[in-house]
């Protein structure tokens, strides 16, 4: 007889606790760049780096997290620029806080186990 009490395998019930922590990381790291320039994407890129071979979850984290770093920094280069002709300023103000906004709920999605996806996202890293 088999024995039909061994428990699920993990990819059945999902992320680790570690793998949750490490992919809540890919995103909170980058609030760093409201404190240190390009650290939007620096603190992502090392959580990656250095989870993305020993977790799944982790990797397709930090690949979100990265691919949506890279394309709010072009966006603010592009509001930036419009700074010439005033709407800039309210461009990059409002990108901010829909930044702010998409970690914080990515970050609650990771912590929970959930993959997250950024609303919009070039995907630039697969």
């Amino acid at each position: 007889m088999e024995d039909t009490s061994a428990s699920p395998s993990p990819s059945q019930t999902g992320p680790t606790s570690e793998e949750r922590t490490m992919g809540m990381l890919a995103h909170l790291t980058a609030l760093a760049g409201f404190l240190i320039p390009f650290g939007n994407i620096v603190g992502p890129l090392i959580v990656w780096l250095l989870k993305k071979d020993s977790s799944p979850f982790v990797d397709d984290q930090g690949k979100e997290s990265l691919n949506f770093q890279i394309t709010v920094m072009i966006l603010a280069i592009v509001c930036s620029i419009l700074i010439i002709i005033i709407i800039g300023i309210f461009l990059l103000m409002l990108l901010g806080l829909v930044s702010l906004i998409l970690i914080i709920v990515a970050t609650v999605k990771a912590s929970n186990g959930e993959r997250y996806r950024y609303p919009f996202a070039l995907r630039l890293i697969k």
